[in-house]
């Protein structure tokens, strides 16, 4: 039998194709820049979503472009490849040392200790290819706590802490007597100069250098403050981690540690204690407490009232049981403000606009069955209160609203 049409018979009886032959793409990306495109993708994300990816266990994509990230930012190697690439400071800053020699550490070794290392030690990008799937599981990740390692990880020795070290005793001590309380975090609630308390530890915000940044979303076009911050912990180290990455781990697990009740009134007694003899007394500010038994008043904490008067307290609510403004029951006096100088009834009405939003919306009837609905009670706590009093009298209540979900005021 003749052997070339035998072999023709073979080539051309292929019917699941086996000998077709494909050619190499000639276009078959490098390591190099497989590992940008890697990157583009994070950045990708960050623009669209105004934030960094985070171990999100309701979507798989983000938790993906979430640990090639945190890899990253363990590779000096990479950052050092890619840091002309971090449009949105993603990556720690290296030594220059570090950065000019970036191949130094490349496909250095790296001890493996379990799964997490194995998969981690990607060195050559091998989990990086173009096609996606090793990473499109089902199983939801179990370590929520990961995110929190790259806040750790801006971290360094604060040198000149000593200066730093007797403020944040003396802010545990108020922690502890009540005189500061830890409330949930909200954005509004981060201004320098105030503390917060993240996995335990306390940190002072000491200054942001704010700067604004427009960006393109769906819904269209918004500006995004964000900032390099100068953080002190009280363990002795401090960071310069974005404004916006400081709210995020916030919001994860951080609270907003309050003002110090007592400095607060103390500030305000001062205000008003400069007092003359050719200063005119114009009346005063009162905050009262109810003594009703009607369990509709009763069961409402941090419920007083804010008002004015032009004569003594004392003799303004002694027949409160009888007058609807009092809800017709006695009332006790929480703190009384003699003002000179200026209009009270106007700091009456700033206070009522302040607390607006916590005004009681009740009912009660007088003697002879006539309904009133009083709009001078409000539903927060009184250190609150006096704390909105003090920021009336040096002008910066402008700058701060009434949060009456927390309880709280917080910069607007």
């Amino acid at each position: 039998m003749d052997k070339n049409k035998i072999l023709d018979d073979i080539f051309n009886n292929d019917p699941l194709g086996l000998l077709n032959f494909k050619p190499k793409n000639s276009n078959t990306r490098t390591a190099d820049e497989r590992l940008l495109a890697s990157f583009q993708e994070i950045n990708d994300f960050v623009e669209n979503n105004g934030k960094e990816p985070t171990a999100n266990p309701s979507n798989i994509s983000e938790f993906q472009l979430y640990s090639r990230l945190k890899s990253l930012k363990e590779d000096e190697a990479k950052i050092g490849l890619l840091k002309e690439h971090d449009i949105h400071n993603l990556l720690p800053t290296l030594e220059t040392s570090q950065v000019n020699e970036p191949q130094a550490e490349y496909g250095k070794p790296k001890e493996i200790n379990s799964i997490d290392d194995l998969l981690s030690d990607d060195s050559l990008d091998i989990l990086g290819g173009d096609d996606a799937g090793l990473f499109d599981f089902k199983h939801t990740p179990k370590d929520y706590e990961r995110a929190q390692a790259d806040f750790v990880a801006r971290r360094k020795p604060c040198k000149d802490f000593d200066k730093y070290e007797p403020t944040f005793i003396e802010v545990q001590k108020d922690l502890a007597n009540g005189k500061r309380k830890l409330i949930e975090f909200k954005e509004d609630n981060l201004r320098e100069g105030d503390f917060y308390v993240h996995n335990g530890v306390l940190l002072l915000l000491e200054s942001v250098d704010i700067s604004q940044k427009e960006q393109t979303f769906s819904s269209g076009k918004r500006v995004r403050k964000d900032g390099r911050t100068k953080c002190v912990f009280e363990n002795g180290t401090m960071s310069n981690m974005l404004y916006r990455s400081l709210a995020k781990i916030l919001y994860v697990n951080g609270r907003v540690v309050t003002q110090n009740i007592d400095k607060v009134n103390e500030e305000f007694v001062e205000k008003f204690s400069n007092i003359t003899n050719e200063d005119e007394e114009v009346g005063y500010i009162y905050v009262l407490k109810s003594k009703s038994k009607d369990e509709r008043i009763t069961t409402i904490q941090n419920l007083y009232k804010i008002g004015y008067s032009k004569t003594e307290v004392e003799e303004r609510i002694k027949n409160a049981e009888k007058e609807p403004t009092y809800l017709m029951a006695p009332v006790s006096i929480q703190g009384a403000w003699k003002c000179f100088n200026m209009n009270p009834q106007k700091l009456e009405q700033l206070l009522h606009n302040f607390f607006g939003n916590s005004c009681l919306e009740l009912d009660v009837f007088d003697e002879k069955g006539k309904r009133h609905t009083p709009r001078e009670w409000f539903i927060a706590p009184i250190e609150v209160i006096e704390q909105a009093i003090e920021l009336i009298i040096n002008g910066k209540i402008i700058n701060y609203k009434f949060d009456a979900e927390n309880m709280t005021i917080i910069g607007k």
